[in-house]
């Protein structure tokens, strides 16, 4: 199957370079925001986060009268990421010095760790690094008055939530209101997964926002060139031979040539054999022989079935303390890519986990989350000199009719479908849309993400013009992840309906400050980007054509009524169309007839003009509510629903 993205960079070294203070073009981007009391730090995996916060800190402790600093990070490993750095060497004014005392990032009971917390509010050391936990057990009974003056940094902050038993969004919230702390919050995916949000919208907006996005970062590293997003569908266990392939589905699409993380399904999904000790055994056995596992390191040696080489493993499933000590240990003393070929992990090697060798991250199993999925894909985006492609691969089960869980499993696959759409939104560069105008100004220059298009609606209010800015991509997940729209993707719905009633509907949901004219801005702005996004643009002598879904337009007469016929979503559901069986797109669409949208006034409003257009192309016949074309059999459910409320009208005005 190919890939469903596929993403080509330009290799600018931008990145990566640094200014005269030793800062990353992401680092120098949050300096600037240094200031601010409440500062929400939006960027990639492996773009320097830990560093950034090293800067904008040690600013606060000398230039703004912070006192302390506090940063809770999710889990000890990564505790690791804030420890003594050397800074001053490379152009800033101070290294970053925690006193080892301080890092509670260590083994040992929550009770002691506590309790070193509350000491170092009342010492005088400068910063403290501990877990989220720590930062929750040490808030229960503390007076939030304490962190006056002190800055708390939370990392992988998508970790928060908005809902009520979340305690660490509790903690914020009191810390917000009741203290005169500052917060840096950061993470490389504002999505949660679900549809909770991470912050309640007057706290949010009491933030100031710097966004690095996952093209800048990549389009700016010096060896990486291409990124793949893929899935995969097989029947049966992914471990055991198919009957017509003669291997298995995980030998089929694992190259042993390239660095690889395997995470196993989750003991919860249905891929799962539910016995996670044996899965691995399974992988071992579709890889080679195991030849022995180096006691001081833990590493597997396996003799590969199809090349004879030992290939080097790191089983991080096995969650023995001793076992599991030694291999991480040694994980983090890697130096080359030679240390280590494939680990196979559960839980681990996620967000935090720094394998920058790592060119292939294949997930078995559907992973419920956004957030997860854009971690896993983290792993394989960092920048190294043995790899100029990264590639997510996601290995999911295909839904069987007699399987009784077939609902699951075809929601499943249309979720998983809907990350990687997200995904290649996520992973685009991003354009600027402005109004075309019939006279235009020949002295303005734009560069070539600027696109004119007629028609098209600027935002009014601040509001407005900083969701377009800075949240696009967190809204494009929140209409990806709404069960109607997921219902109405693979094109049984008009394109207009899915763009002018949905989508507006879901904005209105997450945005109930904003008014009519701007939710109509921030629509059109979710939509363009999105078909352009989704779209090819060729050059044919000195003009620009724009190819998106079955039309190819020159761009200097895009419309905004054009945009709002194409199914920005359309494309991944004719490569899965393309790469799964009859049968299973047969279940799909059955799937979704059994839980089809109601019909709104709306909707059959906006079909009327085609109903009449289709009885007039079909010689006065109107269209059948038993057709198999799913867009007629729409056209005719409306065409009752507007008899209905002809009807009902009537009978009101009576």
């Amino acid at each position: 199957m190919p890939n469903l993205v596929e993403v080509t960079y330009k290799q600018t070294g931008q990145s990566k370079s640094t200014n005269a203070l030793g800062m990353r073009e992401m680092q120098q981007k949050a300096y600037e925001g240094r200031t601010a009391q409440y500062l929400l730090l939006k960027a990639p995996p492996a773009s320097g986060k830990s560093r950034a916060l090293m800067f904008i800190a040690l600013d606060k402790l000398k230039n703004q009268g912070i006192k302390k600093v506090i940063v809770a990070v999710p889990e000890k490993s990564i505790g690791a990421s804030f420890g003594t750095t050397e800074l001053k060497k490379y152009g800033f004014f101070e290294d970053w010095k925690p006193n080892p005392k301080y890092n509670l990032c260590t083994p040992g009971e929550e009770k002691s760790k506590v309790t070193a917390f509350l000491n170092f509010l009342e010492s005088e050391e400068q910063i403290l690094v501990c877990t989220h936990a720590t930062l929750r057990f040490a808030f229960d009974g503390l007076d939030p008055k304490k962190l006056d003056d002190t800055l708390v940094a939370i990392d992988e902050f998508h970790h928060v939530s908005a809902e009520g038993d979340n305690i660490l969004g509790q903690v914020l919230k009191s810390i917000m209101h009741n203290s005169s702390a500052h917060i840096v919050a950061m993470t490389g995916s504002y999505f949660r997964g679900d549809s909770v949000p991470v912050l309640m919208p007057e706290d949010e907006a009491k933030f100031t926002k710097v966004t690095y996005t996952y093209y800048q970062q990549l389009n700016g590293y010096e060896f990486l060139k291409s990124l793949g997003i893929g899935y995969h569908f097989y029947t049966g266990k992914y471990f055991k031979k198919h009957p017509e392939k003669e291997m298995s589905a995980l030998a089929e699409i694992l190259d042993e040539n390239q660095k690889t993380i395997i995470h196993i399904p989750s003991v919860n999904s249905a891929e799962s054999s539910k016995e996670k000790y044996e899965e691995v055994n399974h992988i071992i056995d579709v890889l080679g022989e195991l030849e022995f596992q180096d006691e001081t390191t833990g590493v597997l040696h396996i003799k590969s079935h199809k090349t004879g080489e030992i290939l080097k493993v790191a089983d991080l499933v096995n969650d023995n303390p001793k076992s599991r000590d030694k291999i991480s240990a040694y994980l983090r003393t890697v130096k080359s890519a030679e240390d280590i070929d494939i680990i196979i992990a559960l839980g681990m090697a996620k967000e935090g986990f720094d394998w920058p060798y790592c060119q292939h991250a294949l997930t078995i199993g559907y992973r419920g989350s956004l957030t997860e999925i854009i971690q896993i894909i983290g792993r394989a985006t960092r920048d190294s000199n043995n790899k100029t492609h990264a590639q997510f691969t996601n290995l999911i089960a295909q839904p069987d009719a007699e399987d009784e869980e077939v609902k699951l499993s075809v929601n499943n696959m249309l979720k998983a479908i809907t990350a990687s759409l997200l995904m290649e939104q996520v992973l685009a560069p991003n354009f600027k849309f402005k109004i075309k105008k019939d006279e235009e100004d020949e002295d303005e220059e734009d560069d070539e993400n600027t696109i004119k298009i007629r028609g098209f609606k600027l935002p009014t209010s601040q509001r407005a013009k900083d969701i377009i800015e800075t949240d696009l991509n967190d809204l494009k997940a929140k209409i990806l992840q709404d069960p109607q729209m997921l219902k109405a993707m693979p094109g049984n719905i008009e394109p207009e309906v899915i763009n002018t009633v949905l989508i507006p509907k879901i904005i209105r949901e997450v945005y109930p400050d904003l008014d009519e004219d701007d939710v109509e801005a921030v629509r059109q702005h979710v939509v363009v980007d999105s078909v352009i996004k989704n779209s090819t643009i060729e050059e044919q002598g000195d003009k620009k054509f724009i190819r998106m879904a079955g039309s190819f337009v020159n761009i200097d007469d895009i419309h905004i009524d054009l945009i709002d016929k194409v199914n920005p979503f359309q494309k991944a559901f004719e490569i899965l169309s393309k790469s799964v069986t009859t049968q299973v797109l047969k279940l799909i669409d059955e799937h979704i007839q059994s839980t089809k949208i109601e019909m709104t006034e709306e909707e059959a409003i906006l079909l009327w003009p085609k109903i009449k257009e289709w009885v007039k192309n079909n010689k006065g016949e109107q269209p059948s509510i038993q057709a198999f074309d799913q867009k007629e059999k729409r056209m005719a459910e409306a065409l009752i629903f507007l008899r209905e409320l002809k009807r009902k009208r009537a009978l009101e005005n009576g």
